[in-house]
C-alpha cells in the first residue's frame, strides 16, 4: 500500500494537471489561477503575502505579477496608509477571467470526490484540513500570515478548494 504522502503528492499531480488543461484555453497557468483565486478572496494583498499564499517564490511571483499586470488581470495599488506599500487588486478581466473556468474547475473537483457520498467528501474535507493544520504549527497559534484575525476559519490555500 503506497505512504500516504506518496497519495497526496500523486493527488496534487493529478489535480494541478487537471488544472492546467482547464485553465490554458484561457492563457494562464494552474500556479497564476491559484494566485488570481487567492486574490479574489483575499484581495489587496502585499507581493510576498500571494507569494506565500500561492506557494511560490518571491522572485516566482515578481515574474507572475508582472505578466498578469500586463494582461490587466490585477493592478498594483499604494496602500493610502503606508506609500512604500503596494497592494495588489484583482481587476474586472481578472474576476471575469475566473468567471470563465469557474464551472469547469467545480467540475474538476466533482470528478475528483465523484464516487464519495457527501458524508465521506466532508470527511474527505475535514481529513485534508486536520493534515494540513497539523503541519502548519503557527496555524494554530495565530501567526501564520495565510490566517489573518478578519478572515474566516482556517481552510486550505486556495488552489485546493476551488469554488
Amino acid at each position: 500500500m503506497p505512504s500516504l504522502l506518496y497519495l497526496v503528492k500523486q493527488l496534487e499531480l493529478a489535480v494541478r494537471a487537471g488544472l492546467d488543461d482547464l485553465v490554458r484555453p484561457v492563457g494562464i497557468t494552474a500556479l497564476q489561477f491559484t494566485a488570481l483565486t487567492v486574490l479574489e478572496r483575499h484581495d489587496g494583498l502585499s507581493a510576498a503575502q500571494l507569494a506565500r499564499d500561492s506557494f511560490v517564490t518571491a522572485q516566482s511571483m515578481a515574474d507572475m505579477i508582472r505578466t498578469l499586470e500586463h494582461r490587466d488581470l490585477i493592478r498594483r495599488e499604494r496602500n493610502p496608509t503606508n506609500r512604500r506599500e503596494l497592494h495588489l487588486r484583482l481587476t474586472p478581466e481578472g474576476r471575469a477571467l475566473l468567471a470563465s473556468v469557474a464551472t469547469p474547475v467545480r467540475e474538476l473537483e466533482a470528478r475528483m470526490v465523484g464516487t464519495l457520498t457527501p458524508h465521506e467528501t466532508a470527511d474527505f474535507r475535514r481529513a485534508l484540513v486536520t493534515a494540513w493544520q497539523s503541519l502548519t504549527p503557527t496555524l494554530t497559534s495565530g501567526t501564520a500570515p495565510q490566517y489573518r484575525a478578519n478572515r474566516q476559519s482556517p481552510r486550505p490555500p486556495a488552489h485546493s478548494e476551488p469554488e
